[in-house]
């Protein structure tokens, strides 16, 4: 048995997914802004058709798997789910909440997102994740009760937010098995599908849709928080898994609760800075936490994008191929022990 030097990866995952939790939570407040007038499924719309703007390109990536047809009906359950009921539970929750609040709940999505991966996938969750995610729920709590003491719309605004982390943490788990595709084409296809539903729903209601200048900007919000934070999202998700990367992501309400304070913002309150003090313990128990034991890689075959010194692939190539590149190959029985997070080759068991 030996020892791989392996800690980058898990450090690539990790800054991926703190950059992917910034992009989402500084655009939440602008959203909100933006949004005002406009209902729940135009917003959606707009968001996500930037997002499909911003990840449009003429070639695939040729490091990456493409996108296949087998993959469609699960993009189009993500895009229901993540693209279209997601943002538009978002988008009705800030107008009805404020912005600081919203925010803060928005770390509920780790937590389901962590809850579900372990269910559907059985990602390891040790004794730090508990009591983090045990945290978040009590942030939660407090955010609630603030919330039920000013009044129904607030409490209403805040339901429909705690929506939206469900549907986004059943996003993220079902995302898992398209995290080892082209991100562009995943965030592409998903978001023109999501833009679509969500069109399609505000023509129908109809919907009110915002001045022109308030689109351009939610096209904007959609662009960096929604579509390049999505792929920086799966970028870091196929390294650490989905449990871990919701994890991290939960950065990004607190960068959400700055920003509006930046842009004017004062009610807090004792109940909103206690919500944020759990939340930012658990966020460094997330972030802080360590994985690594002795594990067995049984022989398998597969495609996704790989570098041949990264400890995992050493077959051959004639000529040699240096950097990142995506084709079948074959795995043979290794046993080892280094840092690693639940990427393509480290989805074994625990006991």
């Amino acid at each position: 048995m030996r020892t791989l030097r392996a800690a980058s990866p898990m450090a690539r995952g990790a800054l991926l997914a703190l950059a992917a939790a910034v992009l989402f939570g500084a655009s939440t407040p602008w959203v909100r802004r933006f949004g005002q007038g406009a209902s729940a499924f135009a917003t959606a719309a707009l968001l996500y058709a930037g997002a499909a703007l911003g990840s449009a390109h003429l070639r695939a990536s040729a490091d990456e798997p493409a996108v296949a047809r087998s993959h469609l009906r699960r993009l189009a359950l993500v895009a229901l789910l993540g693209a279209a009921i997601g943002p538009a539970c978002l988008a009705f929750g800030l107008q009805r909440s404020g912005a600081i609040a919203a925010s803060l709940l928005l770390n509920l999505e780790a937590v389901l997102t962590l809850l579900l991966a372990r269910v559907f996938y059985r990602e390891p969750v040790g004794a730090r994740v508990v009591i983090a995610s045990a945290l978040m729920v009590a942030g939660g709590a407090l955010l609630a009760i603030r919330a039920a003491a000013g009044g129904g719309a607030g409490a209403l605004g805040l339901l429909a937010i705690a929506a939206a982390t469900l549907a986004w943490a059943l996003d993220n788990t079902l995302t898992r098995a398209l995290a080892d595709l082209d991100p562009r084409a995943v965030v592409f296809w998903k978001s023109l599908l999501g833009a679509a539903l969500s069109t399609a729903a505000a023509v129908a209601i109809p919907d009110r849709w915002p001045a022109p200048a308030a689109a351009l900007g939610l096209l904007a919000c959609g662009a960096a928080g929604y579509g390049l934070s999505l792929r920086l999202y799966l970028r870091a998700q196929r390294l650490l898994g989905a449990g871990r990367t919701g994890s991290l992501f939960a950065l990004g309400p607190f960068v959400g609760a700055v920003a509006a304070m930046a842009l004017g913002e004062r009610a807090g309150g004792a109940l909103v800075v206690g919500a944020g003090a759990l939340f930012a313990i658990a966020v460094w128990l997330h972030v802080t936490e360590h994985h690594e034991h002795p594990h067995r890689h049984a022989p398998m075959e597969h495609e996704h994008a790989h570098r041949h010194d990264d400890g995992h692939h050493a077959h051959a190539h004639v000529p040699p191929i240096v950097g990142a590149h995506s084709h079948v190959h074959r795995h043979e029985p290794v046993e080892h022990a280094h840092p690693h997070g639940v990427d393509v080759h480290h989805r074994h068991q625990h006991g």
